[in-house]
């Protein structure tokens, strides 16, 4: 299988450490998203990573998609659980983080414009306060637990982390690792498993 994908992308990250958790090889494709990309656009009509090439010949695209892919693929330990609360719950959990995402990239899209005025100020606000709603929810829906949902390690836990590592990467100002310790402790233990390590877009130099 083949994963067009971003280094720096945490919808891409996500898929690549659940293949990693579920001993899945991926050939790994860099593709830049926002140049012409004939290759990107053929596997993804949106353009967008990642993008999964199957080795039937076929593509998905949407993290959401590629991960419940994967973890079907492999009986090795399931990230979705089978029943309906639980399953319900670990999605739940990845649409938060999902949307983290969204506003982040967005509020970076709106900072990097050339031609940035008032209404890009209002946009980046807004998005600001959606990462900051997201990050109080997350932390409330953790409490003092060491996993996201129930006592296994899920895509919950997967999402989250990649969620947060993101926005260490991009927005080093947003305090979210002293604000909320649940989760700071929470991406520690997230980032010392070697599927994280060997994903991190910003590994420490030495």
């Amino acid at each position: 299988m083949k994963l067009l994908h971003s280094p720096t992308s945490p919808y891409a990250r996500k898929v690549r450490v659940v293949a990693a958790e579920k001993k899945l090889e991926l050939e790994l494709v860099l593709s830049d998203p926002w140049v012409p990309n004939p290759a990107l656009d053929a596997a993804n009509p949106l353009g967008k990573v990642p993008a999964l090439l199957t080795d039937d010949g076929s593509s998905l695209f949407d993290s959401r998609v590629i991960v419940e892919y994967l973890d079907g693929l492999s009986p090795v330990h399931r990230l979705i659980p089978d029943g309906t609360r639980d399953r319900i719950a670990v999605k739940r959990w990845e649409a938060i983080a999902d949307g983290l995402q969204d506003a982040a990239i967005i509020a970076r899209l709106e900072f990097n414009r050339p031609d940035k005025n008032e209404s890009s100020a209002k946009q980046i606000e807004r998005q600001r306060g959606k990462i900051a709603a997201s990050l109080a929810e997350m932390s409330r829906e953790l409490g003092d637990a060491d996993l996201c949902v129930g006592k296994t390690f899920t895509l919950a836990d997967i999402a989250t982390a990649c969620a947060v590592g993101y926005l260490s990467l991009r927005f080093p100002d947003i305090a979210w690792a002293e604000q909320y310790p649940n989760l700071a402790r929470h991406y520690k233990k997230m980032a010392a498993r070697p599927s994280f390590k060997s994903t991190d877009p910003a590994p420490p130099k030495a």
